[in-house]
């Protein structure tokens, strides 16, 4: 009798799943999803913010605009605006080509002017163009790409300020910093609640940087942007190029793409921070 008590108890129990599977979002990697959410359909939740931190051509915004292209396939998200805030300018591939026509005909950027595209390029009007998408009433996934990428009015007014210094002849102050640390504290605690009653998600994609302070042996990679950035944030990944993928193409070693290693350093969703490998082909 005490034997069976015993089984029973032992017996893996049947759980919900932390968040709703109906509206899980995928990042495109079975794989990734499990890790982010414990569920195999999706990674991100609607009304989140999800900051993802990686070496260059780590794969981190292909992974992002992967998660766009399921926005398409998903009945959920038919009515989410999707905007992609090319900051950086670096995504120059064919969008159809690799992500489908409907994406390329959905994908928008935050603002227009004059019909021509107006992407952010200080922290305050990324900040600003949130809030517009929030204000419009309709749900959206935005991704920022990069926060490395943006200036701020203090770095602004300081550069003009050691530039007219320099004009003159004259010695130029130093550097107060960005200030980029300050806004995206006072700023993602006001949204959260904003992408909560819409449904809404917000990426939030940063560079890693070389830490040279102290402990950098056993930290040896860093980013800019303040605590916030990971302390409001559902899920932190970090990732990086764990190896080159190559194919002997007509007797001829070719690279082909990266093995990306993905690290979940933060999880909200299921409190697990699980490391798992993502293979990214160039031809896919």
């Amino acid at each position: 009798m005490k034997a069976d008590k015993a089984r029973k108890a032992l017996q893996p129990r049947k759980t919900e799943p932390p968040v709703s599977p109906g509206k899980l979002l995928s990042m495109g990697s079975t794989l990734l999803n499990l890790a982010c959410s414990g569920s195999p359909l999706g990674a991100f939740s609607p009304g989140h913010y999800y900051f993802f931190v990686g070496d260059s051509a780590s794969g981190k915004t292909w992974l992002c605009l992967n998660t766009f292209a399921e926005a398409v396939l998903h009945p959920f998200y038919k009515n989410h605006r999707l905007i992609y805030d090319n900051v950086e300018d670096g995504a120059l591939m064919n969008f159809s080509q690799y992500f489908g026509e409907r994406l390329a005909a959905r994908l928008e950027p935050p603002a227009l002017d004059k019909g021509e595209p107006r992407h952010s390029t200080i922290i305050e009007e990324f900040y600003d163009n949130v809030d517009d998408a929030i204000k419009d009433g309709r749900p959206f996934i935005y991704m920022l790409d990069s926060m490395d990428a943006l200036s701020s009015e203090d770095e602004q007014s300081k550069y003009q300020e050691q530039k007219n210094a320099r004009r003159k002849g004259k010695e130029a102050a130093g550097s107060y910093g960005d200030g980029k640390a300050k806004k995206n504290s006072g700023n993602l605690r006001r949204l959260l609640s904003d992408l909560r009653k819409t449904g809404s998600i917000l990426v939030i994609i940063s560079q890693t940087r070389d830490n040279i302070g102290f402990g950098a042996q056993f930290n040896p990679k860093t980013r800019a942007g303040g605590r916030a950035l990971k302390f409001y944030a559902t899920l932190e990944l970090w990732t990086e190029i764990k190896q080159k993928l190559h194919a002997n193409i007509r007797g001829q070693k070719r690279h082909v793409g990266i093995l990306a290693q993905v690290r979940v350093k933060k999880n909200r969703q299921t409190g697990k921070e699980p490391v798992v490998q993502v293979p990214i082909y160039h031809s896919y």
